[in-house]
């Protein structure tokens, strides 16, 4: 699966949190300024070729759908960083993290006491 650009990531954001959605519903929910009705219609069907959409055709248009799941997308971002950026380690990525946001200790135990009431 390949990453996607930033308008491409924007449309799909669109498409994730709508569900199922028309071309205007997915300019609509795109932060200003909103792009032309043609470029989203041609955006979303390379997202179709790429295979992260699918449409249903409803009155003579599309109405879009996601076929890549947000959650799978994301997990396949961070695989890549984490390859790429910090030697496959998590451990390495989070600790990058921590350092540019300056955490601080109670920060970060806050964070372990987070990851313990989820996994654990």
């Amino acid at each position: 699966m390949k990453r996607l650009g930033k308008r491409e990531e924007q449309l799909m954001m669109a498409v994730w949190h709508l569900r199922k959605a028309f071309v205007k519903d997915i300019i609509a929910w795109l932060p200003d300024p909103k792009p032309h009705y043609n470029s989203v219609a041609t955006m979303m069907g390379i997202l179709e070729k790429k295979g992260f959409a699918s449409h249903e055709s409803l009155g003579g248009t599309y109405r879009y759908y996601a076929v890549i799941t947000e959650t799978d997308y994301v997990d396949r971002v961070f695989s890549e960083l984490a390859l790429h950026f910090f030697k496959d380690s998590y451990l390495e990525m989070m600790g990058y993290l921590a350092r540019r946001q300056n955490m601080t200790r109670e920060g970060l135990e806050a964070l372990l006491d987070h990851l313990k009431g989820e996994y654990l």
